[in-house]
């Protein structure tokens, strides 16, 4: 009964998140696009809250890997696309395909939806703020390959991953605690600088929870 409750609560809290966005859209469409995007990240605790079942942990992103797509395709959505089509990406199918693959692995394998949380967390949220303070702070820019990044933007997306790495190592007691979590940073930072049209909504989180199990 849990796992049914758990996708009413998982369709009630996507349904708020994306409703709530549009009062962020004043602020352009930057703002609700990632509002949507820090926030959905939460939906991992609902998960790990209710779902016992891999079946249905991965229900829910398996839908909306289907209702992005359709929405990149037809702007359904309109408060999580962009405007600019010469920029559009499939950065929202990705991210829901990223949880699919995650709810799979942490569910069903390896049966520890932290592992999931921390690669969630850090595409959410790392790479959420890192864009609002990109272009929120003047720093200097560089670029790598056809990414334009900013310094500031580098900065907070290393800071985050590394105080949600800090915190994974800590909870599964591991040696070596600081060191591998600047380890994982670095190296996720570097990757989602490189990352092109959306794909660090794929490499990041899959690559933090790949890495959180090789390094505990």
């Amino acid at each position: 009964m849990n796992n049914i409750f758990g996708i009413l609560a998982s369709i009630i809290f996507i349904a708020i998140v994306i409703i709530s966005a549009s009062f962020f859209e004043k602020a352009g469409k930057e703002a609700s696009r990632k509002f949507i995007h820090i926030m959905l990240a939460n939906w991992w605790f609902i998960a790990m809250m209710y779902f016992d079942n891999v079946f249905f942990a991965m229900l829910v992103p398996a839908i909306f890997i289907l209702v992005n797509y359709l929405s990149y395709k037809n702007n359904i959505i309109n408060v999580m696309e962009r405007e600019d089509e010469d920029n559009k990406s499939l950065g929202t199918v990705y991210y829901a395909l990223s949880l699919f693959i995650l709810s799979i692995y942490s569910f069903g394998f390896l049966k520890d939806p932290v592992v999931g949380l921390c690669g969630v967390m850090v595409m959410g949220y790392g790479d959420g703020f890192a864009a609002i303070v990109g272009t929120s702070i003047k720093s200097p820019k560089y670029t790598i390959g056809k990414n334009t990044k900013t310094l500031a933007g580098t900065i907070t997306m290393f800071c985050i991953t590394l105080i949600i790495m800090s915190g994974y190592f800590l909870y599964y007691n591991t040696s070596y605690i600081v060191i591998k979590a600047i380890l994982v940073s670095v190296l996720i930072t570097i990757v989602e600088a490189i990352s092109i049209k959306g794909t660090d909504n794929i490499s990041v989180p899959l690559l933090t929870s790949l890495l959180a199990v090789l390094m505990v």
